[in-house]
């Protein structure tokens, strides 16, 4: 009798997140309109919604890898300065064929959209789209770019013929704050029919929220997949022992630390600002929040990059902390005793959030080490330093460097840095690329317009049993692999 009382639990375990139709229950952290994104700097739940609907020539699978999309192959000549690609036979909705034309405007629309982002810097290698014939175009680059196939999978990118849908997935509004969205068949795909297609595939319902509220809603059994998590929110979810396989956690690659927004008081000199980054213990940061295989780095650009050459290595080597800490007070001290013995009080602008909080704390302590004193800002419009957070686009050095261009950074930025990545974008040599990309990051190193911390976090909730889930670098959880249709 006892295990016959346990089947009604067990079954409704067993549905949690599932939506009434069969379907999956998603949720991203966000705020619902941003779902429903229409421009070109979209936020996550914008950013999953366009990569279901408007797929780009290639795309990204639940593991970070590329992926066919409306391309159906594609060709990189030995020069690696042209991209040929041919176009699957596919009917939009509606009944109009796509074609090389259509593709080539839209896509060359997208990108003069992108004009003044940093997204629109790493693609100034870009000379010109072309329609070829009826089912291929080129895309002929000025210089070679290794990670320029990563760059065209982003959704900014996606390829949307008068406003109507690509795919893979289509979209259906449910309501002002969720989507739902339903996979192509494959033959509408440009691919061929197959058998009892549908019996498996799922829909996926999609929904934004405060991260209390959508962490609290998964707890309850509501969804399946909690997406768009950061550090910021981190403690809202349990990292201990037993959330093992539930809290799931992204090795990304990208930018953690903190951005200078003005160059005043004691922030005016390189020096001062190569203080702060000196005195911390990164690690001791990112300790209270229980994180295994974290990574901390003193460089801008992350280690190990496939085009880093090795003229960059972690700052400060042979100096231990304590050794790090005494020269950095060192400098307070003189700032202080040149500014009548005035204590240099800093304002930082984090993220709201219970881990933003920790993260703060910590910071505000370990500057207190060198006589420093550091206050909370509530936004970062006048605040001296800002928590930047961002995951990388693709594993190369011109992205780091371009998120701090004078051109779209809200930081403290040096034009001579700009010179030399625009030289990089220019040489078609790969070693004078790497030579000039060097140059830059020890430029942009030396202005101390960045404190790095370490590797940004991200983290998903995923139930048991959610297939088309994996971690991945760049921290991207299509919708499409949720679905279960196959590519």
């Amino acid at each position: 009798m006892r295990a016959l009382a346990l089947l009604p639990l067990l079954f409704a375990l067993a549905a949690c997140g599932r939506a009434d139709d069969g379907g999956i229950e998603v949720a991203v952290i966000g705020e619902p309109a941003e779902l429903f994104a229409t421009g070109n700097r979209l936020a996550p739940p914008g950013a999953l919604v366009r990569a279901a609907t408007a797929q780009g020539l290639v795309r990204l699978d639940e593991a970070g890898q590329l992926v066919p999309g409306i391309a159906e192959r594609w060709i990189v000549t030995e020069d690696a300065m042209s991209y040929i690609f041919r176009i699957r036979e596919m009917d939009l909705p509606g009944g109009k064929r796509l074609d090389a034309r259509g593709v080539q405007h839209a896509l060359s629309r997208a990108i003069a959209g992108l004009e003044g982002t940093t997204l629109g810097l790493d693609l100034a290698q870009v000379r010109d789209v072309r329609a070829m014939t009826g089912r291929v175009i080129e895309i002929r680059l000025i210089g070679p770019m290794p990670d320029f196939l990563q760059l065209l999978a982003q959704p900014e990118l996606g390829i949307a013929i008068a406003g109507t849908s690509t795919g893979p997935m289509t979209l259906t509004r449910a309501g002002s704050s969720e989507a739902m969205l339903t996979a192509m068949t494959p033959e509408a795909r440009g691919l061929p029919a197959q058998p009892d297609w549908a019996e498996e595939v799922r829909t996926i319902r999609l929904a934004a929220g405060d991260a209390a509220a959508v962490t609290r809603d998964f707890s309850d059994g509501r969804f399946a997949l909690v997406l768009g998590g950061t550090l910021a929110t981190l403690p809202l979810v349990d990292v201990g022992p037993l959330s093992r396989g539930t809290v799931r956690v992204d090795s990304a690659l990208g930018l953690f630390g903190l951005e200078v927004r003005h160059a005043r008081g004691f922030l005016a000199e390189p020096a001062n600002r190569e203080a702060l980054a000196m005195a911390l213990d990164r690690a001791a940061l990112i300790q209270p929040f229980n994180l295994a295989g974290w990574t901390a780095t003193t460089r801008i650009v992350p280690p190990g990059l496939p085009d880093d050459p090795g003229m960059a290595g972690e700052r400060w080597e042979g100096m231990d902390l304590e050794a790090r800490r005494a020269v950095a007070a060192a400098r307070v001290a003189r700032w202080r005793a040149a500014n009548g013995g005035s204590t240099p009080v800093l304002s930082a602008a984090l993220p709201a959030g219970p881990g933003a909080d920790t993260l703060f704390a910590g910071l505000a302590q370990q500057y207190r080490e060198i006589g420093l004193v550091l206050a909370r800002a509530e936004t970062g419009e006048r605040a001296d330093l800002v928590l930047r957070d961002r995951v990388a686009r693709y594993a190369g050095t011109r992205w780091f460097l371009n998120q701090f261009n004078c051109g779209v950074s809200a930081a403290i930025c040096s034009p001579d840095v700009d010179f030399l990545v625009a030289l990089a974008v220019g040489a078609r040599d790969p070693a004078a690329q790497a030579s000039y990309l060097a140059d830059a990051e020890n430029a942009l190193t030396a202005y101390n317009a960045f404190i790095p911390i370490g590797a940004p976090i991200r983290w998903s909730l995923v139930r048991s049993g959610v297939a088309g889930f994996a971690e991945n670098a760049w921290a991207i959880h299509p919708l499409f692999p949720l679905s279960r249709a196959p590519i």
